[in-house]
């Protein structure tokens, strides 16, 4: 029996064939334990079977959102993360939507040697299975130019030529582009001190936002890998449902607290004490 609305301990290739039917899951986001760049309690990771299940599991027009990053062997990148996406590209089916980055602020990574600059980013390969059936854009970026009259505007053409586009006036704010920034450390991606326990969250603002953009109110959200849980949490807080998977125990008591200080202790959160169930 799958219920909705909890985090499970087990392996997550496994625990995906044996209980989550077909076409399931709307959204997934989650960040794996690429190469060796963090050390995970009971880690074990089949990329390419993970990869055959999320198809099977996704709705037609679901997401995934893959947060990742390589590993510097040698002064270089291995290029994982490329990898990966190739596969899920020619191997499994997904259509890679996106190339997105997850630019860090307050405390990038050290500087892996000296023959390099240093990194403070990531990747997130937004994935679809088909044509995408969701997408809210975040507008947020301001339109200098906001309440003027844009005038003289032209587009290019395939063969190189211009054309007039017409005059317009721009709105306050336009959607945001593909490399989306986010403040990282203690106290920064979130304020729950039990999640300092896990060695690797991405920020909240984060999941939230691809949360937001690729699934509607009531829709099952996915983390097969969930760690501190942060997936899981800030789906429950923009009313969507949500499974999450962790092989550790430790960590799947580190989402329970976070996810249980929200549900029974928060202002403004009302709880439904009878989970939501299926099959």
């Amino acid at each position: 029996m799958l219920e909705l609305n909890k985090v499970y301990c087990a392996e997550a290739v496994q625990f995906m064939k044996k209980y989550i039917p077909d076409n399931f899951i709307d959204l997934t986001v989650t960040s794996p334990p690429y190469d060796n760049l963090r050390d995970y309690n009971g880690y074990i990771f089949d990329f390419k079977s993970m990869a055959h299940e999320l198809y099977r599991v996704t709705k037609e027009g679901g997401i995934i959102v893959w947060v990742v990053a390589d590993e510097t062997k040698n002064f270089c990148e291995t290029l994982t993360s490329f990898k990966q996406a190739i596969y899920f590209k020619e191997q499994v089916g997904f259509n890679v939507l996106d190339t997105m980055i997850y630019k860090k602020i307050g405390s990038p990574s050290p500087y892996p040697n000296i023959r390099r600059y240093g990194n403070i980013f990531e990747y997130m390969f937004v994935l679809s299975k088909g044509k995408p059936k969701t997408f809210n854009p975040i507008k947020d970026r301001e339109n200098k130019s906001y309440g003027k009259i844009n005038k003289g505007n032209t587009t290019r053409q395939k063969d190189g030529t211009t054309k007039p586009a017409g005059d317009y006036i721009p709105k306050k704010f336009g959607m945001r582009y593909n490399v989306w920034e986010y403040h990282v450390g203690k106290n920064k991606d979130t304020k729950d001190e039990i999640a300092l326990k896990h060695p690797a969250r991405f920020p909240e603002k984060l999941a939230e936002d691809h949360i937001l953009t690729w699934s509607n109110e009531g829709d099952i959200v996915f983390d097969p890998m969930c760690g501190s849980g942060t997936t899981c949490k800030m789906a429950y807080l923009n009313n969507r449902k949500y499974i999450g998977i962790e092989i550790s125990q430790d960590y799947v008591n580190v989402a329970n607290e976070r996810l249980n200080n929200i549900k029974y202790n928060k202002i403004n959160i009302v709880f439904d004490c009878q989970q939501t169930k299926d099959l």
